[in-house]
């Protein structure tokens, strides 16, 4: 079903399958129209506090997700916010979106609380979705509940769900891939959304709610497939976020389940292709979406139904890469004879982490720069950590030490994994710029 918005899906699950199950969290079921009735009840107290702009610190429970929606219903803008983000970084965040009310863990909403702010005037409709932030505040990208519903019908086209099916969401809701493909596209089907119930679970989520859709990153796939913990019920596993190994996905098919991997960015409210059968890399393009090739094999992007509005406060940002509703990705493809989207690189300095965090090393290096005060460094990724390549001398432990700060205030997973010192100059092209490519290739560096 194209629904568009989240009260007009709400309003047709609830009336067609009332009793059918919408969620599931822990020992807990909604029916669909519990579910409904559960976001009204709640819109309607929103609605009377007077605030306008709702920091949203997501863990997935199905609390969260019935704030979520009723915020939307009750005209309130919403900010995904990550509840395990540095604190330093999360007041940095509230003042640049205007939030004015918080919801989430009780001791992080008290101790944020004293950095709110007087709230927005025209927020109605608008989620905030972090691009991936390094070192400076991560751009907020502008989706609407209409561009969200719209993308989980595109995935919905090329991979049906049905009000049978169980889709386990094992992704943070704070992610736009997360939040369509682990929840939106299930309820969009009306099927059974199963909340995870947090990392420490995923040994047995599996198990415990018996699904037949997962959706997964690189990483988590690999974890659930070293530990063997695949429920036999499980027809389905979409991947995204992140380059795959194919011998990951050439495993988890021999397992007898339909694997496909999917193509998006927050900028396109999600998925924009998705392979549907045979090669899991060679892609259909949406059904909304049309995706062209400039000259140097840049991916480029029409997708009127989904595309953002902005970056929040941004508008040079936002005209750099959206030019006439053409979205430029930085992504680098091409189409193989059946037309079909196969991703090649990456035009862009940004380092992809296999749980889909996303570094932009020009920030990421230029701070680390200004820390060593040294210049003639890079930073490429390997056993899929960051890894900082520095030239001159100089002795690990000080370089440590010297860039705890720092590393302190990234998230867990774009902290330095290690340093590596050589001697020789940074291999660079006429222009200047480092040849990331030629250090990846190094031995001892690969």
């Amino acid at each position: 079903m194209r629904f568009q918005g989240f009260e007009e899906l709400l309003r047709y699950w609830a009336e067609k399958t009332p009793d059918s199950p919408a969620l599931r969290y822990n020992g807990r079921t909604l029916s669909f129209s519990q579910f409904r009735e559960a976001v009204l009840s709640r819109a309607e107290e929103l609605r009377k506090s007077g605030k306008t702009c709702l920091g949203l610190l997501s863990d997935g429970s199905m609390d969260c997700v019935i704030e979520l929606f009723a915020a939307n219903l009750a005209g309130l803008q919403i900010v995904m916010l990550d509840e395990n983000a540095p604190s330093v970084l999360l007041r940095q965040l509230l003042a640049y979106t205007d939030v004015d009310t918080l919801w989430g863990d009780v001791d992080l909403v008290e101790e944020l609380s004293p950095y709110l702010t007087s709230g927005v005037r025209d927020g109605e409709g608008k989620i905030l979705f972090f691009t991936s932030g390094t070192t400076e505040r991560a751009k907020a990208v502008v989706l609407t509940d209409h561009s969200l519903c719209q993308s989980a019908f595109n995935g919905s086209e090329k991979l049906p769900l049905s009000p049978e099916d169980t889709l386990l969401c094992l992704l943070p809701l704070g992610h736009v891939f997360g939040f369509v493909c682990g929840l939106l596209w299930g309820l969009s089907c009306g099927a059974c959304v199963a909340l995870g119930r947090g990392s420490r679970h995923y040994i047995d989520d599996c198990s415990f709610y018996q699904p037949t859709a997962v959706s997964v990153v690189p990483l988590l796939l690999g974890f659930l497939m070293q530990q063997r913990l695949l429920n036999t019920e499980l027809k389905l596993i979409l991947v995204g976020a992140g380059d795959c190994p194919p011998a990951l996905l050439q495993a988890a098919a021999a397992m007898g389940i339909r694997v496909s991997f999917g193509y998006g960015l927050t900028e396109t409210s999600s998925g924009v292709a998705i392979s549907v059968s045979g090669d899991p890399y060679a892609m259909e393009i949406c059904p909304d979406d049309t995706i062209t090739l400039s000259e140097d094999g840049e991916i480029l992007i029409q997708a009127p139904t989904c595309m953002m509005q902005g970056y929040y406060k941004r508008p040079e940002s936002t005209a750099q890469v959206l030019i006439d509703g053409v979205f430029h990705t930085g992504d680098l493809g091409h189409f193989d004879e059946e037309g079909k989207l196969h991703i090649t690189g990456r035009k862009k300095d940004i380092l992809v982490l296999p749980d889909g965090t996303k570094i932009f090393l020009p920030e990421y290096e230029a701070a680390i720069a200004r820390v060593l005060g040294h210049t003639e460094l890079a930073v490429i990724l390997k056993d899929n950590r960051p890894l900082l390549i520095y030239s001159g001398e100089a002795n690990k432990e000080d370089l440590s030490k010297a860039l705890l700060p720092l590393m302190t205030e990234l998230s867990r997973g774009q902290r330095l994994g290690g340093i590596q010192i050589v001697q020789e100059p940074l291999p660079r092209t006429a222009t200047g710029k480092i040849k990331r490519w030629e250090l990846q290739q190094k031995e001892g560096v690969q």
